[in-house]
């Protein structure tokens, strides 16, 4: 008996070729393959990278904490320089790890190792792909959230249970850059482009708020570090350390909030039109 499809039949088919050149819901194949060459050659880069903040932490809390003292915290109780600066690191080390991977990482795999067009002339789409880099971004962030969050343990630096919510909260900040990175790596040609990823980390690193408070900045500076990623990562995670919260709270959330979605759909559609002409 011959079936007969009605126009809108066509259009749920066409809808759903199209949403099958996007997504074939096998980004574990992304996954594994990149948790495979981890293994195989690149832990020591992320062992590495681990210790830059804790290096930072025990030389500038403990060190320079000696000559600072106490500092005010998000809710106005003192607070030893340390534990004022370790939320800041996290976020740092949350943002290190997943520039990494969705930058430097992906940048060699999309222009030499020719790896995503391997990927996409398979089953996989872009949004496959992406979910997968990223995701990969993300475990390295959570890695060193947990890690980070333990030595701060060590140190006596988590004085509320609530602190412990720095870890998934450091991972969104990770999220945020991962999505974003992936996105803005995917317009690079040239080392020379892919300076510029590190001539903007290394500023907002100095001057969001990592060491000492936005107040020491005129105004006009205030406002432009509040628009930058890495001060609302930090200004999240130091209000979660002492359990403060705030409405601030809610309006750092949906900042990476949006930055999330706003990469995921700027990486998704650049590898669509990179490798699917």
């Amino acid at each position: 008996m011959t079936q007969h499809l009605t126009l809108e039949d066509y259009r749920i088919q066409a809808s759903e070729r199209r949403l099958t050149a996007l997504y074939s819901r096998n980004a574990r194949a992304v996954i594994a393959r990149g948790l495979l060459a981890t293994r195989s050659s690149n832990w020591m880069i992320m062992v590495s990278g681990f210790f830059e903040p804790v290096l930072y932490l025990l030389s500038m809390g403990v060190g320079l904490g000696a000559l600072v003292g106490t500092v005010a915290g998000p809710d106005g109780q003192e607070i030893s320089y340390a534990a004022y600066i370790a939320p800041a690191l996290l976020a740092v080390s949350a943002m290190n790890g997943a520039v990494y991977d969705s930058t430097w990482n992906v940048f060699f795999k999309m222009n030499f190792a020719k790896l995503y067009q391997g990927m996409l002339y398979t089953s996989l789409g872009p949004l496959d792909v992406a979910i997968g880099e990223i995701f990969l971004a993300l475990l390295r962030g959570a890695l060193y959230a947990t890690g980070f969050t333990a030595v701060m343990g060590l140190m006596g630096l988590l004085t509320t249970p609530v602190a412990l919510l720095m870890i998934p909260a450091a991972v969104v900040v990770a999220f945020g850059f991962a999505s974003f990175g992936m996105g803005i790596t995917s317009f690079m040609k040239t080392f020379q482009q892919m300076e510029w990823v590190n001539f903007v980390m290394l500023p907002m690193f100095l001057f969001s708020a990592t060491f000492y408070p936005l107040s020491v900045y005129p105004q006009g500076i205030q406002w432009f570090i509040q628009a930058l990623p890495l001060w609302h990562g930090v200004e999240l995670l130091r209000q979660i350390s002492v359990a403060s919260f705030s409405t601030a709270t809610l309006i750092h959330l949906a900042y990476f909030l949006v930055m999330i979605v706003v990469g995921m759909l700027l990486t998704t559609l650049r590898l669509r039109k990179l490798f699917l002409k």
